[in-house]
């Protein structure tokens, strides 16, 4: 078995260095997404990597350490994250494996979860599938024209033009404003679902950890903002991460709107993919809705060490339903703050 190592991949600045270059790293695995998440929820990370102190990091699993007196103290790589690639080219992922179980029968974590994009290794059979998914991925590299084409007609080209028509615009940054604007909306669209948003500290801390790497579109019809997107770049890609919406002003396109926009200005700078990320496989709606956007989809497999763990705490993880609907703003966001930090 290889010899392994924890660094802080916050402070050792070697960490930074492979998530910035690694082909298959994204803005999950960078420093400042892992800062935003030590900020808001108190989460540690750490990586465990074949280097020894004070040679070149080449490989690494990055996971986070979630203690909660609520659903317990876990592993998870990564939380609120849609999918986190071990980062092991040439590297036996056994060896990695068998290290975090051991931590974990060690620590007496309820679980360790991963979150790969690719399937891990078949003869991993202490590991349990906790979660399956869809990933959809957005091509950007057929030509502006083309990938409009394939939009589906009526229910997302025929938004963008109404929204032409009714000269919605498009204001992007990650201003203070930006942010209050975003989280309006966000209250909005997640009491709809019949849930509490996530704290507002979480966006503010994305943007103070990510600077320029987080962008928040807001469609505004005369000054009104009436919808809003989140997204990160990171290198070649571009991830919707979270979008909101009013619905008294959903006849109008802001949503649709805005996914061209991201499209638009992704092409013009260069980048080829943009990642809509996860649908449960049982939410058709949002399923239906990222395919008619021309978006490829691939299955996405969570994979737990004590699985059985993970997927009771789903079933407790349920919509709040009438309660939701019958409080008011500040009282949701008070079930926000104090919440999501034991769900990650």
């Amino acid at each position: 078995m290889a010899q392994l190592h924890t660094i802080d991949p916050i402070c050792d600045a070697r960490w930074g260095k492979l998530s910035a270059t690694h082909p298959r790293a994204t803005i999950f695995h960078q420093p400042g997404w892992l800062q935003a998440l030590l900020r808001t929820y108190s989460y540690e990370p750490f990586v465990l990597t074949s280097a020894a102190v004070g040679e070149p990091v080449r490989d690494g699993v990055v996971v986070c350490l979630v203690s909660s007196w609520v659903t317990g103290r876990r592993l998870v790589s990564l939380p609120f994250t849609d999918h986190c690639e071990p980062l092991l080219d040439g590297v036996d992922i056994s060896d990695f494996l068998s290290r975090l179980r051991a931590e974990c029968d060690h620590q007496n974590f309820r679980y360790l979860e991963l979150r790969p994009v690719a399937a891990l290794c078949s003869d991993q059979d202490q590991f349990g599938c906790s979660e399956s998914y869809w990933l959809h991925i957005l091509d950007l590299s057929a030509s502006s024209e083309t990938i409009f084409a394939r939009l589906h007609k009526d229910c997302v080209q025929r938004k963008i033009r109404r929204a032409e028509r009714e000269k919605i615009v498009c204001d992007t940054g990650n201003s203070e404003q930006h942010v209050n604007d975003f989280f309006r909306l966000l209250v909005m669209t997640r009491r709809r679902q019949g849930l509490p948003p996530q704290p507002k500290s979480w966006f503010k801390n994305l943007v103070l950890s990510l600077g320029d790497k987080v962008k928040i579109r807001v469609a505004r019809k005369n000054e009104t903002a009436i919808a809003a997107m989140l997204s990160l770049e990171h290198r070649s890609s571009v991830i919707y991460k979270y979008g909101c919406s009013d619905e008294r002003f959903h006849h109008l396109g802001g949503m649709a709107f805005l996914f061209w926009n991201l499209i638009e200005v992704a092409k013009s700078s260069g980048l080829s993919t943009l990642d809509l990320g996860r649908s449960d496989l049982h939410n058709q709606g949002l399923i239906t809705f990222k395919d008619r956007l021309g978006a490829a989809k691939q299955p996405l497999t969570y994979y737990s060490y004590s699985a059985a763990e993970k997927r009771q705490m789903r079933r407790q993880a349920q919509p709040l339903g009438r309660f939701v609907a019958m409080v008011p703003d500040s009282a949701l966001t008070a079930v926000g703050r104090l919440l999501y930090r034991h769900l990650g």
